[in-house]
């Protein structure tokens, strides 16, 4: 049985891929121009994985891509290695820590998605767990919006999120959702222990069978007059307060 192919693009994804070790990777494809260390790095680590480089203009890479973000590197690639929800809480096992997972609630941006991608792998999340249906998936626009942190992210879809609360509550963890008129406010909740932190969607937030799972929710105290941040931006100011509590 063959196994899909993609094209990821970008030099942070295709290093990162190399790095993770993760999925197969079958072709490097490379242009030459700017940054010839970049270059020679690459070709290092395929060389390393024992993978075929190919080299050709960066008009022939954005045919190939279908854009011209790909920085003259691509790499063909097996479609992202995704994880399940007891695969995720049994990896937090593995590393001796509490539970750390966040739940995204029909987050469908893949700017957003990768940005909350690479804040949550750069503190220390387990892994992610969003809905099949209406969330962002894990293409190559999300890994290079994560800069290649997307291919060391455990990332589980799963068909309702609520079952998913419910079963991580069983598992000893608080569900902690980020809502505008949260109950507490972020820098005074207790994010130390086994803890899933919830975001909401670009357009609604929490959706309220979601918002009911959560023990208690969280408010990003403001003073401008914008009526909240985004999803991303949210993600980031709670997912690096609780980094910090889980730090000290």
């Amino acid at each position: 049985m063959s196994v899909a192919t993609i094209l990821l693009y970008g030099y942070h994804p295709v290093r990162e891929a190399f790095r993770a070790g993760r999925r197969r990777i079958d072709i490097l494809h490379l242009a030459q121009g700017k940054g010839v260390v970049r270059r020679e790095e690459l070709v290092d680590l395929a060389e390393q994985a024992g993978v075929r480089v190919t080299w050709s203009t960066p008009e022939k890479i954005t045919a190939l891509v279908g854009h011209r973000r790909h920085q003259d590197v691509a790499a063909l690639v097996a479609e992202y290695p995704l994880s399940s929800l007891e695969e995720i809480v049994d990896q937090s096992a593995v590393q001796g820590r509490p539970p750390w997972i966040v739940l995204l609630d029909q987050v469908v941006d893949p700017q957003n998605f990768g940005a909350i991608v690479r804040t949550a792998h750069c503190a220390g999340v387990h892994g992610i767990v969003a809905p099949k249906d209406r969330s962002a998936p894990p293409t190559p626009a999300a890994s290079k919006a994560s800069a290649g942190a997307l291919e060391h992210m455990r990332i589980a879809y799963v068909t309702n999120l609520v079952a998913a609360a419910k079963l991580l509550k069983k598992q000893g963890l608080w569900i902690a959702g980020a809502d505008q008129d949260g109950a507490q406010c972020v820098f005074d909740a207790d994010l130390r222990g086994p803890l899933a932190l919830v975001i909401g969607g670009e357009e609604k937030g929490l959706r309220p069978l979601v918002k009911k799972q959560c023990d208690f929710t969280l408010a990003i105290p403001q003073s401008g007059t914008i009526s909240s941040l985004n999803a991303s931006a949210a993600a980031a100011v709670i997912i690096y307060e609780a980094f910090r509590q889980r730090r000290s």
